[in-house]
């Protein structure tokens, strides 16, 4: 049964362990995930943590809300916000963390539970939001597949198997995939 921004909105600050999401008025909540998903999550969080100034981005690993309209709020696995988005609404115990801004990444790592409704659903509103970059990667098959928004609007899809991957919206920052899936 479909339910209104306000009513997920409300949830969502009441139970904040229970990960709704909501895709289409309808809540889905977000499941736990396993070891190698919870790895990799952890590994490019940690690593753009390392290379992103907090003065200019903050990462952000599955908590706060990406949304897309009144009917879409999902949650990925990791996702860099400009600062500048956060620092108005700090303080606020009344709000629910939710950005409407294109990011500059997003990114959703591949786990059996998950992995078809990411790509199917998730992956393609990422592209309505004009997210500037979005990332897939897939830690059993070793693969990053990203999506990169070209000026016209459209995206471009690329697939790494190993090296560095520089996301374009983000200067002077590296993530090595072959110490990635090490």
């Amino acid at each position: 049964m479909p339910v209104s921004e306000q009513t997920y909105r409300q949830l969502a600050l009441e139970d904040p362990s229970g990960h709704w999401e909501l895709h289409c008025g309808r809540l889905r909540q977000k499941p736990d995930m396993g070891f190698e998903h919870n790895l990799v999550t952890t590994r490019v969080f940690g690593r753009l943590l390392q290379q992103l100034d907090e003065r200019d981005f903050m990462v952000r690993s599955n908590i706060g809300h990406v949304q897309r309209a009144t009917q879409n709020y999902y949650i990925p696995d990791v996702y860099v916000v400009p600062t500048e988005s956060i620092l108005p609404h700090r303080h606020r115990s009344d709000m629910l963390e939710s950005y409407d801004v294109p990011l500059p990444l997003v990114v959703e790592v591949w786990s059996p539970s998950t992995g078809d409704y990411d790509v199917d659903e998730k992956i393609p509103e990422y592209q309505r939001r004009g997210d500037l970059e979005i990332w897939r990667i897939h830690p059993y098959d070793r693969t990053l597949i990203a999506w990169r928004r070209q000026p016209d609007g459209s995206y471009t899809e690329s697939t790494f198997t190993g090296g560095v991957v520089h996301p374009v919206a983000l200067p002077g920052v590296a993530i090595d995939l072959d110490a990635l899936f090490a």
